[in-house]
């Protein structure tokens, strides 16, 4: 037995738990399910296999699921235990408590309460993914689950176009295919991208290409497992001076100096007023 049962402060104690290698799981986290005196989980089912493997005893110790159809009674219970000077540790079915997770209202309610929250920290998906994706890491946005439908998915996805950063998605295996075609719908064909599949499991895999590539390998069978998405961030290509002059000089042979910087601006990407600026000294040039 690797843990060490102690004596724990009264309070909330969120306990990350791996994604799919139980032996990922942390010493402290450990310690903490051996030592809380009630446990609470997304999926008791997951937290007493991973109890067993580690052989953390339960003894007697109340285990409560906290998920989206019993959570507000189960939060009120949790916090009347921790007023009472009980120590509280919950854990996500996998990962990090609160991504994705329904603990967010625990943590609020306690921290309501003026009660003590803390968290031994463990593996995540997203950040998991965000390593093996070969994607930029220096600014990224989580969007989670995209809707259902599909109307309200290209509505969140169009939110999401100009994000400047990798964009980190969960998606369940069914709905992957659908999801691919609607983000290179709305993100943009070309887009780079990596689906994530089964990560730290013995089948991990990750697929990388452009969005329309992605949604072509997906459109028939669904794949299997834990999936996360990433897609790059918007690129807009680099017009050099004298791109830009050629084609502002085509322009103007057949425009006005406005209509040029419109179309112009709107092909190059570049800021109107940088394009309209250098479309009135061309035509004042050659006037």
């Amino acid at each position: 037995m690797n843990f060490r049962k102690a004596p724990l402060a009264p309070g909330l104690h969120f306990v990350g738990v791996p994604i799919g290698s139980a032996r990922d799981i942390t010493l402290r986290a450990l310690d903490v399910l051996a030592s809380a005196d009630v446990l609470a989980a997304e999926d008791t089912r997951s937290l007493r296999k991973l109890l067993d493997i580690h052989g953390v005893p339960l003894d007697g110790r109340p285990l409560m699921a906290l998920h989206d159809h019993s959570r507000d009674a189960v939060v009120d219970r949790l916090v009347a235990q921790m007023a009472e000077g009980r120590s509280v540790a919950y854990s996500s079915e996998a990962g990090m408590p609160l991504i994705a997770d329904p603990g967010f209202e625990l943590s609020r309610a306690a921290v309501a309460a003026d009660l003590p929250v803390t968290c031994a920290p463990g593996p995540s998906a997203a950040l998991t993914a965000l390593a093996l994706g070969g994607l930029p890491t220096d600014a990224f946005f989580f969007g989670g689950f995209l809707p259902q439908a599909k109307a309200a998915r290209l509505s969140a996805l169009s939110a999401l176009r100009d994000v400047p950063g990798t964009l980190v998605l969960y998606e369940s295996p069914k709905r992957l295919g659908a999801m691919l075609r609607d983000a290179a719908e709305t993100l943009g064909r070309a887009r780079s991208a990596a689906v994530c599949r089964e990560l730290t499991k013995k089948f991990e895999e990750v697929r990388r290409g452009t969005l329309e590539s992605l949604a072509e390998v997906y459109a028939g069978a669904a794949p299997k497992g834990e999936i996360v998405v990433l897609v790059d961030r918007p690129r807009s290509e680099t017009v050099s001076d004298f791109d830009l002059d050629s084609e502002l000089r085509a322009a103007l042979g057949s425009m006005s100096v406005r209509d040029a910087a419109d179309v112009v601006s709107k092909a190059s990407g570049l800021p109107r007023k940088q394009v309209y600026k250098a479309a009135l000294s061309i035509a004042k040039d050659d006037g």
